[in-house]
């Protein structure tokens, strides 16, 4: 039995709480919100975002941030993305030198670029920064519908401890040395999930969003391998796998922020309707930055950026994405 905190009491942060506890950890889950933390002391589930799953008794609930950190074996980071750099700097004084931290939040920091598990490593130096990652919705992940992720891990012996930690008869956990790739794989598709809610919004088909999602993973593997992930991570499950769910799924919080934009919503308007953090909008910024810096063609995220920031008409964008000049589909292959 290890002693793990989970930071953050949303839905992704409360499911893997939930998981954690039936493997027979002692679990601590933190939450910055009074309120909310009466609630799941109250109630033992979070009615807001994961209803319908219970909290089982040997879960702690706690507001105090010092007592949820200190002497814990693992602190699972489930804050949202846009947020991972001021709960990290409030975590800091409370952090044991050598920590492991799992970081399970998807995105880049849109002003620094940075990936969210080096923005942990600057804010808690001494920390063992370690990500999971993959297609793993937490309204499925709480009610133990089987679901696989990826583990990554500078060293190989702490992947597979936390790999014996999260693994279950239900929850299979890969392990990989490729944080960056597995980073950015989980970040940008929630770019791509935005355009496919959109395309749906439109009113478009099958073939609309096959395609888009094609393209989009060359445009996620592309970027990602230029900023020096592994291809076959994006081949992976946070790179095709997580793609598919977040493009497809009822569950995901980006394609339905997209879908709302494409019935006319603006942005601001999705996000307040979705009620949780959008984490694709502030990645596409990010996406699209990093993209210009490194030389590297991402016409989807740039469109994305488009409807996001420039209020383009998103019919409009995928006439545009559609009349781009012709090109081959892999540029490595050749007639004889």
């Amino acid at each position: 039995m290890n002693t793990i905190s989970v930071i953050g009491a949303g839905s992704w942060g409360s499911a893997l709480a939930v998981l954690l506890a039936n493997n027979g950890h002692q679990v601590t889950l933190w939450s910055h919100d009074p309120k909310e933390v009466e609630m799941l002391q109250k109630d033992r589930e979070q009615k807001d975002k994961l209803p319908g799953v219970i909290l089982p008794d040997n879960i702690r609930i706690e507001a105090d941030l010092e007592k949820s950190l200190t002497g814990q074996d693992v602190v699972v980071m489930a804050v949202p993305s846009p947020v991972v750099r001021s709960v990290a700097k409030q975590m800091a004084p409370f952090v044991k030198k050598d920590q492991i931290i799992v970081n399970v939040a998807k995105g880049i920091e849109d002003v620094t670029y940075m990936t969210l598990s080096d923005i942990i490593e600057q804010e808690i130096p001494d920390a063992q920064v370690c990500v999971l990652s993959g297609p793993s919705h937490a309204e499925e992940v709480g009610r133990g519908i089987p679901t696989t992720v990826v583990i990554g891990s500078k060293k190989k012996e702490l992947a597979e401890m936390l790999q014996d930690i999260f693994m279950n008869h239900v929850f299979r956990v890969y392990t990989s040395p490729d944080i960056i790739g597995i980073e950015l794989g989980g970040a940008l598709k929630n770019v791509i999930a935005l355009a496919a809610g959109i395309t749906d919004g439109l009113g478009y088909g099958d073939n609309t969003k096959a395609a888009l999602m094609t393209r989009g993973i060359a445009e996620l593997s592309r970027l990602g391998v230029a900023l020096g992930g592994k291809p076959e991570t994006f081949s992976g499950l946070t790179g095709v796998g997580d793609l598919i769910v977040t493009c497809t799924s009822v569950h995901s919080r980006n394609r339905k922020a997209g879908y709302l934009m494409g019935k006319g919503k603006s942005a601001d308007e999705a996000m307040k309707e979705v009620k949780m953090v959008v984490e694709g909008v502030y990645s596409a910024k990010a996406a699209l930055g990093l993209a210009k810096k490194c030389g590297v063609s991402v016409p989807i995220v740039e469109a994305v950026n488009h409807v996001l920031f420039e209020h383009a008409d998103p019919k409009e964008e995928v006439t545009t994405l559609l009349l781009r000049e012709r090109k081959k589909e892999y540029n490595n292959l050749q007639w004889e």
